[in-house]
């Protein structure tokens, strides 16, 4: 055969020579490789080996991020932290201005930019600085909301509160870093800003020109979040969004999220005697706002979970084939999750936690009426109270949805009010009902077949050997309809861990979390 290899139609055939040819090439790799002249680094290898020398003053600068308050009712706090936002990004040579709302007292749009020479398209990366309100009361012994502590793993599984690293020790990827924030959504900001940074610092040109977009009003709706964009419509122009906020998926798994579920609260107030009433005179006779709200509440919803308004599920988008692929390829963890959080029975008619983040719901987000414990009494109370939460998806409209919440109630025999009831209602209907609904938007969802968004997919799964989860929409909720406003399309890459307590007492951060989210951002950036 001469020394020559010839392909046949399942195996090459062996030649000694050749294989010769193969040690000799393996032997010469190996001794460049130990002399310095092996194969140079990949992007992401630099930017994961700048992470890790850099460990300390990332963790540092972010601790003091989250030590300033965040609350979004503290504007005096926000605009510390646009402030010290700010600062951050100039200090990694970022064109930095704050865009404020027309309306005083709002808290301005943190806004950065960087031109790439020769860079054919636009991304925008946005979270937002502001914050869930805290009961510090509530967060576990040693934490405190604005005063952030490292732990080696949850508190609530026996996680130990860690003093701060020195110069030169480690972290370990399955710490917590403990503050409100943390995780939802100042970690958007930090690895944002930290993957651009390692970028810069490891010689690695962006593919794209970088637009920056840091909100202070997300928690609160984005109630001024438009008029601000409509004001910067030209500045604003790019080719995505990136959307970084949210977590990743439950089983750890990077995930890209193609739409987000809108968001409106609904207030409810039931009235009974204008004054408490002692409950062994009265109990039988006077009306109880506590037991008429809580029949209200029981007639949204059957012994499934399943919303019984009329109408609630009617002008609901179908999911495309394309969609319903990319959900049957999503991990199913519910029996994993349920075990952990620890009840008994999932509702939704047999269907799982992914399908049902694709419906439109219906949650209590909380309950109040006279006093419960030590402080319990034996009254009729005055009133009775409920917050509403209507979580839409494509096809919902925020006002439609309240309105047949509103029908819902006037056919279970409720006078419904939008104020204080007067004394000539009190005195005509025994049932009275006030519907306070706030500031709610609607879902968006991207096309999954899109190019671009194709691209950052795969960008995304560069930075990890374990399949990139791709869901239609987000089981949260954000103001993706203002961005669509002015044509901007969007895509939300999350970076927290999935058991981050956001919004609740003792938010964390997963440190391995941050970390991989750095990288992630910073591939991202170097889309073409």
């Amino acid at each position: 055969m001469g020394g020559t290899a010839y392909l046949t139609s399942d195996r090459v055939a062996y030649s000694p020579a050749a294989a010769m040819k193969k040690r000799y090439a393996t032997i010469l790799f190996l001794l460049l490789a130990v002399a310095g002249f092996g194969p140079p680094d990949s992007a992401q290898q630099k930017v994961r080996r700048y992470r890790q020398a850099h460990e300390l003053p990332l963790l540092t600068e972010y601790m003091a991020l989250l030590a300033i308050p965040n609350v979004a009712a503290d504007t005096a706090s926000l605009r510390r932290t646009a402030s010290f936002i700010a600062g951050m990004m100039r200090q990694r040579g970022i064109q930095t201005r704050l865009l404020p709302a027309a309306t005083p007292g709002v808290p301005p749009v943190v806004y950065g930019e960087v031109r790439t020479p020769g860079a054919r398209r636009t991304l925008v990366f946005y979270a937002h600085y502001d914050g869930q309100p805290v009961n510090a009361a509530q967060w576990a012994p040693g934490l405190s909301p604005f005063q952030p502590r490292l732990a080696s793993g949850p508190v609530s599984q026996g996680g130990q509160l860690l003093p701060m690293i020195k110069a030169g020790e480690a972290t370990n990827p399955d710490w917590r870093l403990y503050a409100r924030g943390s995780s939802d959504d100042k970690a958007g900001v930090m690895a944002i800003l930290a993957g651009y940074e390692a970028l810069v610092q490891s010689r690695i040109k962006p593919g794209v020109n970088l637009k920056f977009f840091f909100e202070g009003e997300e928690e609160k709706g984005s109630p001024h979040l438009g008029e601000i964009v409509e004001g910067n419509r030209a500045l604003l122009a790019s080719d995505l969004w990136i959307i970084c906020d949210g977590p990743v998926h439950q089983s750890g798994q990077k995930q890209v999220v193609f739409g987000a579920r809108g968001d409106v609260n609904v207030g409810l107030t039931v009235y009974g005697s204008r004054r408490p009433l002692h409950s062994g005179h009265y109990g039988n006779w006077a009306p109880n706002p506590a037991l008429a709200l809580a029949q209200l509440l029981a007639s949204m919803k059957d012994s499934t979970g399943r919303v019984s308004i009329a109408g609630f599920y009617d002008d609901v988008v179908p999911l495309t084939a394309l969609e319903r692929a990319a959900l049957a390829r999503v991990p199913n963890l519910d029996a994993t999750i349920q075990q952990e959080l620890g009840f008994a029975r999932a509702e939704g008619s047999g269907q799982g936690l992914n399908e049902l983040i694709n419906q439109p719901s219906l949650n209590i987000n909380g309950l109040r009426s006279a006093n419960v414990g030590a402080q319990a009494a034996n009254v009729i109370p005055t009133t009775a109270e409920a917050m509403l939460d209507l979580r839409l998806v494509l096809g919902n409209d925020s006002e439609r949805q309240v309105a047949k919440v509103v029908q819902h109630i006037q056919r279970q025999g409720f006078f419904v009010t939008t104020d204080e009831p007067t004394a000539a209602e009190r005195a005509r209907y025994p049932r009275i009902v006030r519907v306070a609904p706030q500031t709610g938007y609607n879902a968006e969802r991207t096309p999954m077949d899109l190019p671009l968004a194709r691209e950052v997919v795969a960008a995304v799964q560069r930075t990890t050997t374990r399949p990139v989860v791709q869901q239609p929409t987000s089981g949260g909720s954000l103001p993706l309809h203002v961005f669509k406003k002015i044509g901007a399309t969007t895509l939300t890459v999350p970076v927290a861990n999935y058991d981050n307590n956001q919004h609740a007492e003792n938010e964390n951060i997963r440190l391995g979390n941050l970390w991989d989210g750095i990288e992630t951002m910073a591939a991202i950036m170097q889309l073409k």
